[in-house]
């Protein structure tokens, strides 16, 4: 999963800036309120990974170029049918 990868980089990149601190007293529940806060903070983010966005990008051109051969369709269809409905209302009743 995405957020729980994430946190494990920056808690262990977070790990390693404190020890180079031997001094700080407290690192490991330092460590764990960090990871504890990142954890709450991701959860509430909507992310995803960049697989799952390429594929939802893929339908979303396929999609595109569906509707633009539809709307062309239309289109042709729409000026094929004018001429007809123009001689159809200029005949005398």
């Amino acid at each position: 999963m995405i957020h729980q990868k994430l946190i494990d980089s920056l808690s262990g990149q977070f790990g390693q800036l404190l020890s180079n601190r031997p001094d700080i007293p407290g690192q490991q529940e330092l460590q764990d309120q960090m990871r504890t806060m990142l954890q709450g903070t991701f959860a509430r983010l909507d992310l995803v990974t960049r697989e799952e966005f390429d594929a939802q990008q893929a339908v979303l051109l396929r999609t595109r170029e569906r509707l633009e051969q539809l709307e062309a369709r239309l289109q042709a269809l729409e000026t094929d049918s004018a001429p007809a409905a123009e001689d159809n209302d200029s005949t005398p009743a």
